[in-house]
């Protein structure tokens, strides 16, 4: 990835900030979005590297993804690899939820991915490049108490599965990374049923998969142009598994771990709040 051009969205944290330190290793120029300045300067600092670009990136804007883009033209003049990871949770059933909920998670998830997508899209198929989204394993299982999420998605799969089909014979690579439950900021900014954040994070985190392992992972996928990346076994890959052959096991087993959550809203008494 030496001297390739990188666009990372959600860069300010988690996920998308360890990825921006992966591939900077690697030797790749950054452009990285997100809604945090502050933060993605922070990095910048830290990285000490006049090959980034920080652009605050409201990704449910489309004007601002345009900017992003057009932006990262102006300073690299290419595009090599977007990497769509800009996201956002919630945790309520769906009958508790306000339907504000949904509307701000498909616009940050799903709506931000194609907004990046399409005007990035002919500067990377003048390069040949990479097309990224991060999913989550939410977008190959129904997620009980994640309904917003686990719709945006299978929605983000979805529309890469059909970008890669319609650009088949361009050389066009694009990858999906599903990662499993990933130590970072985005249980704490979760919605809520009424669309406040949900503030500490109801999972032990210490037992998740680092953002920073997770990232070179999805850096080594995208080196070996890979379509589809599932990460964990038991969560992901044996989940996935069981989705195509034991689709009713599996909604068992998912109702009843996802209810086990510290104040889980599958909790009677739980409901509505």
């Amino acid at each position: 990835m030496n001297g390739q051009v990188v666009i990372i969205t959600g860069a300010s944290s988690g996920i998308g900030k360890a990825l921006a330190k992966e591939l900077f290793l690697r030797g790749a120029k950054l452009s990285l979005g997100a809604r945090r300045l502050d933060q993605l300067e922070a990095l910048k600092s830290e990285l000490q590297s006049s090959d980034i670009l920080c652009t605050e990136t409201d990704v449910s804007r489309e004007s601002d993804c345009k900017k992003l883009i057009d932006l990262t033209l102006e300073k690299f003049g290419r595009i090599d690899i977007l990497i769509n990871n800009a996201g956002i949770s919630m945790r309520a059933l769906f009958n508790d939820m306000d339907l504000e909920v949904m509307h701000r998670v498909m616009d940050v998830n799903f709506y931000g991915t194609v907004y990046c997508t399409k005007y990035a899209l002919p500067y990377l198929l003048a390069t040949k490049g990479s097309l990224v989204g991060i999913i989550s394993i939410a977008g190959y299982i129904g997620l009980p108490g994640r309904t917003a999420y686990s719709a945006s998605k299978f929605a983000i799969r979805g529309f890469l599965d059909t970008i890669r089909i319609e650009n088949l014979k361009s050389g066009l690579h694009v990858l999906v990374a599903a990662p499993g439950f990933t130590s970072s900021e985005v249980r704490k900014a979760a919605l809520t049923a009424d669309g406040t954040p949900q503030g500490e994070t109801p999972r032990n985190e210490g037992s998740m998969m680092s953002a920073e392992t997770c990232a070179y992972k999805i850096a080594e996928a995208i080196k070996k142009r890979k379509r589809s990346l599932i990460l964990t076994f038991i969560e992901g890959k044996f989940s996935v598994f069981l989705g195509k052959f034991f689709p009713s096991l599996l909604d068992r087993l998912t109702y009843n771990h996802m209810a086990k959550e510290p104040d889980s809203p599958l909790t009677p008494g739980n409901q509505n709040k």
